[in-house]
């Protein structure tokens, strides 16, 4: 297990109340084994052999958790592998991601789960939690096996790509799932409202001619599970929040003390439809890009806490794929290696918001969330650390990605902030410029 020792570091852990300008945080046998800010102290917690990385007072925190992230193996590994994704991750300043089951065939069962951790471990990046489905097949008939993808690691259940289908089927899997402790993750979308549509609806789709999406295809859902998890007393999770009236409904819900978590995507926090002006592909996802007006209450709703993370959900698609007429490109943006610079550049350099504001979104609520033992600088647990520097300038270039993709929205972005160092259990797995290169004798 990887021992290691990062000094001259400004640490900074806001759940765990976590401040320290000038400190030293040593690592050992891959768990955390000092946070403070002597450096003789850090030295013999990490014992002989340590690796050495000397912060330059740049911000140190919890290694980043992606709750939310398509790595499209098994069948479709030409966009996207387990540990093409993982290593990507490991670039963006994630120590963890979160892989959804809806790949080909789905993560349905226990075996899958299985599958999904063992090439993790073999490629050695990011930390990878499989999340199960909810239906087997992912066809919203029967639940899957949930307890035996417990037993097999799966941190977590979706059908993500569609909502669960039947209110009666979700309840009966809020209730299964309460049993296990695990939340059920939901893409909030119905079916019969989203007809032909291939973005928001509204001033811009009649413009461009474009069938609409109106924000109650989300709402509907949303408020249909907030009422569900009320029933039964589980735990939902709102994916990829997009519309001001869905801030709203999970606000309520969480004052009245309904189980229900939310996230946003970068892409949700800073685009808005009027990017879809050139009919250019690589702005259609799901859910849509939406109004400023509902940009900003979904920034509001971070703010407050009403969202509890953000997540990039990665979603990698071949060039020639999202190259096809607008209405026949698949839906999804990568992030991965973009959410920290341009959330640093958009939310913090802008005066919208602090590090100590996002960070917890990016490291200790998602682990809370799914329940990963992560996300905090603390004595005994796993050594898991993003080194950012809040100033570096840099032009977001999906060419140079690690991604097997390239649908990036932010393609030639001027961004300032990156994640220049990733550890997993202590082992440097990511350096950018070269810090980790001194060993203690």
């Amino acid at each position: 297990m990887a021992s290691l020792i990062v000094r001259n570091a400004h640490i900074l852990d806001p759940s765990g109340g976590v401040d320290i300008a000038a400190g030293c945080l040593a690592v050992r046998d891959g768990l955390i084994a000092y946070v403070g800010g002597d450096g003789i102290e850090a030295a013999t917690a990490a014992g002989p052999g340590a690796t050495v990385a000397d912060a330059g007072g740049l911000l140190l925190t919890p290694g980043f958790v992606d709750m939310h992230v398509h790595l499209r193996e098994p069948g479709n590994e030409a966009e996207e592998t387990i540990a093409s994704g993982a290593r990507a991750a490991v670039m963006g300043g994630f120590a963890s991601i979160v892989a959804m089951p809806n790949t080909d065939p789905p993560v349905d069962n226990e075996s899958a789960i299985i599958f999904t951790r063992r090439e993790a471990r073999r490629a050695g990046y990011a930390n990878v939690f499989p999340v199960g489905t909810v239906t087997a097949g992912r066809s919203g008939q029967e639940l899957a096996e949930m307890a035996q993808m417990a037993r097999g690691g799966a941190v977590a259940y979706s059908d993500d790509g569609a909502a669960v289908p039947s209110a009666g089927l979700l309840r009966r899997a809020l209730s299964y799932a309460k049993m296990l402790d695990k939340p059920i993750l939901e893409h909030c979308e119905d079916k019969s409202l989203l007809a032909d549509g291939v973005m928001d609806e509204g001033y811009m789709s009649t413009a461009l001619g474009l069938g609409g999406i109106p924000a109650e295809c989300e709402e509907i859902v949303v408020a249909r599970d907030v009422a569900l998890a009320r029933l039964t007393g589980g735990h939902v999770h709102i994916q990829h929040v997009s519309t001001a009236k869905s801030v709203a409904l999970i606000r309520l819900a969480k004052l009245e003390g309904v189980r229900v978590t939310a996230e946003v995507t970068p892409h949700h926090l800073t685009l808005t439809s009027d990017c879809l002006r050139d009919y250019d592909p690589v702005y259609k996802v799901s859910p849509p890009l939406r109004s400023m007006e509902d940009v900003l209450a979904c920034r509001e709703g971070l703010r407050d806490g009403v969202i509890d993370a953000i997540a990039s959900d990665h979603a990698p698609h071949l060039q020639g794929e999202k190259e096809l007429e607008f209405a026949f490109a698949p839906t999804g943006m990568i992030g991965l290696e973009t959410t920290v610079g341009v959330v640093s550049t958009v939310l913090v350099r802008s005066g919208l918001f602090t590090w100590p504001e996002i960070v917890p979104a990016l490291s200790s609520r998602p682990s809370d969330i799914l329940k990963l033992g992560r996300g905090r600088l603390a004595a005994g647990l796993p050594g898991d650390l993003t080194l950012i520097d809040p100033l570096r300038a840099w032009t977001a270039d999906p060419d140079a990605f690690h991604s097997r993709s390239r649908n990036c929205p932010f393609n030639g972005w001027k961004l300032e902030g990156r994640a220049v160092l990733t550890a997993v259990g202590g082992a440097v797995l990511f350096d950018l410029d070269g810090r980790a290169v001194r060993f203690l004798p």
